[in-house]
């Protein structure tokens, strides 16, 4: 089942995409046009034109990660000591570093710099990294295994750290990483993702029965307060960011009607 889910989940997001949309529409309109219905295709690629102005004044994106990224507290005040700390993958590029023979790393590598920070600050707690590859192909290119070179290259001792190397997303991050564990109910452990990607797993952990300290980094917006409403001139950034919006909004819905989560938006502990 959870195979299915995932492959639906990859498969429906190709064609429901802004971009591909963007793209679709643009094309069905200048079918139009050399079909000769002019009318349909003026209406069309008007749409097309004022969405893509839409998208470069309004920083949709932006707007839409705020309520994410605001939802945990951002440098929050940790314990003396912790059991744990897990990090989810995200930030590992495995195919091209098996490409080039070198560490390539995505646009998220602030969760594996502050879970190396974290392994200097608790030296004496167990570590986790969590993750496979969310990808639709190349799954042999493992996101855990990149890992385990980049600590080893960088002084850590490989061998103190726990890689789950199965999961393909979120959900499977929490409950293969629970069950490598098996945290008992008063252990403390701190997860590191990106901050918009936290309500979603912390959710995951919560319905699991393992009450995590949430640490967010890698932001997406400069959105720390309530004046969200200002106006940019930029296509390429806020296309992007409406796209992972829309996605982690959709990621949070769907795994609260499957019951992956508990909640739709998970709360903040006292």
């Amino acid at each position: 089942m959870d195979t299915v889910f995932f492959w639906a989940s990859k498969l429906v997001w190709l064609v429901v995409r802004p971009d591909f949309l963007l793209v679709f529409f643009t094309l069905a309109g200048v079918f139009c046009l050399f079909a000769g219905a002019v009318k349909r295709a003026k209406l069309i690629l008007s749409a097309v034109v004022l969405f893509m102005v839409a998208v470069t004044v309004l920083p949709m994106g932006q707007w839409l990660l705020s309520p994410l990224e605001n939802r945990f507290p951002t440098n929050p005040e940790l314990p003396e000591n912790v059991d744990g700390i897990i990090v989810l993958a995200g930030a590992e590029n495995a195919y091209r570093s098996a490409v080039w023979d070198q560490v390539e790393l995505w646009d998220h590598s602030e969760r594996l710099y502050y879970f190396m920070k974290f392994m200097r600050i608790y030296p004496d707690a167990a570590y986790l990294f969590a993750g496979d590859s969310g990808t639709l192909y190349r799954q042999e290119y493992k996101a855990a295994d990149l890992a385990r070179k980049m600590f080893g290259e960088l002084g850590f001792d490989a061998d103190k750290i726990l890689f789950e190397r199965e999961s393909k997303n979120t959900y499977e991050n929490g409950v293969n990483a629970y069950n490598l564990v098996k945290p008992e109910p008063d252990e403390k452990w701190i997860l590191i993702t990106t901050a918009w990607h936290m309500p979603r797993a912390v959710g995951v952990f919560e319905n699991l029965g393992w009450d995590v300290i949430p640490f967010p980094v890698d932001h997406g917006t400069d959105i720390t307060g309530d004046d969200r409403f200002f106006l940019t001139w930029e296509f390429t950034g806020n296309m992007k960011g409406l796209q992972t919006g829309i996605k982690e909004w959709v990621g949070l819905t769907a795994y609260y009607l499957t019951g992956r989560t508990s909640v739709l938006f998970p709360p903040v502990s006292p």
